[in-house]
């Protein structure tokens, strides 16, 4: 029987302490329907020795939850995984470089569109002004590049003051008014194949589409367009992918632009996945046998 190590949030976080255990008890039920046994670890119990998941058959770092708030030991553990070799998936090199959102802009140079995006080593008062007058945008989207969940995440107009801005390298974007009229929608993928896709929408006045922050989510089938540019962000990122969540919404002109790829610890939606998570645990079962 195979075993499946499944990497979770650190114990010392408890921010998503009600959660994940949810979560882990929905994935370790699709895997173990296909024969596997599932052991659940901390991710941040192997940041420097990987041997205790050296006997593990496949790691998913898919309830690593927190990383982004500690970066630094999150990359070093990727490394450490990587010199390793171990059976990570997605692979431990992928989960290092998908944790910066600075990854945009090297798919956007292979052609990807995404928003219109200025990247920041520190926010300033006057690189937002900037933005507001060389953009004519009437809001603007602050983020840390390093980021998960809307985490220290603003939303301004022109002549309000930034405070509380993030940290660190950050970045700039334009807010897509579909955002609130449209939404966000999720593209799933197993094992390189299309499983369902997933609508998310803020609540009324609110721009945060998390469940945390009340966003509506709803089963839907994605148009053409929508599917040949998932397909081309796959292309782009051309990496032995186990799980993908292309992320994406409308811009302005009414266009689909990438706003995220979620290749560490995406939420997968099973809830509303018309299989109810086969796809995933076919897509597991393939890569065990390989």
């Amino acid at each position: 029987m195979s075993q499946i190590a499944v990497l979770t949030p650190d114990p010392a976080d408890k921010t998503y302490a009600g959660r994940w255990p949810e979560v882990l008890a929905r994935l370790k039920a699709t895997l173990e329907s296909g024969g596997a046994t599932v052991v659940p670890t901390p991710w941040t119990d192997h940041v420097e020795d990987a041997s205790a998941l050296a006997a593990h058959d496949l790691i998913l770092p898919v309830i690593a939850w927190g990383y982004h708030r500690d970066h630094a030991r999150w990359l070093k553990a990727c490394a450490t995984w990587t010199e390793a070799g171990l059976p990570v998936a997605n692979p431990a090199s992928v989960l290092g470089w998908n944790s910066d959102k600075t990854y945009l802009a090297r798919l956007a140079d292979q052609g990807v569109p995404i928003p219109p995006t200025r990247w920041s080593e520190a926010i300033t008062q006057d690189q937002v002004d900037a933005a507001f007058a060389e953009t004519g945008a009437p809001t603007l989207i602050i983020k840390p590049t390093v980021s998960a969940g809307a985490f220290r995440t603003l939303r301004l107009t022109p002549g309000q003051v930034l405070t509380d801005a993030p940290e660190g390298p950050a970045m700039i974007q334009p807010y897509l008014k579909s955002i609130e009229t449209e939404g966000e929608t999720s593209l799933l993928f197993f094992g390189g194949r299309f499983s369902h896709a997933v609508n998310k929408r803020p609540v009324s006045g609110d721009f945060r589409i998390q469940v945390q922050f009340g966003g509506l989510y709803t089963a839907v089938t994605p148009d053409d367009a929508a599917m040949a540019l998932a397909e081309q962000v796959l292309a782009a990122i051309d990496e032995p992918l186990l799980y993908a969540r292309i992320d994406l919404a409308r811009d302005d002109a009414g266009a689909w632009v990438l706003m995220e790829a979620e290749l560490i610890e995406p939420d997968f939606y099973l809830d509303h996945d018309p299989a109810d998570g086969a796809g995933f645990a076919r897509a597991v079962m393939a890569r065990l046998d390989a």
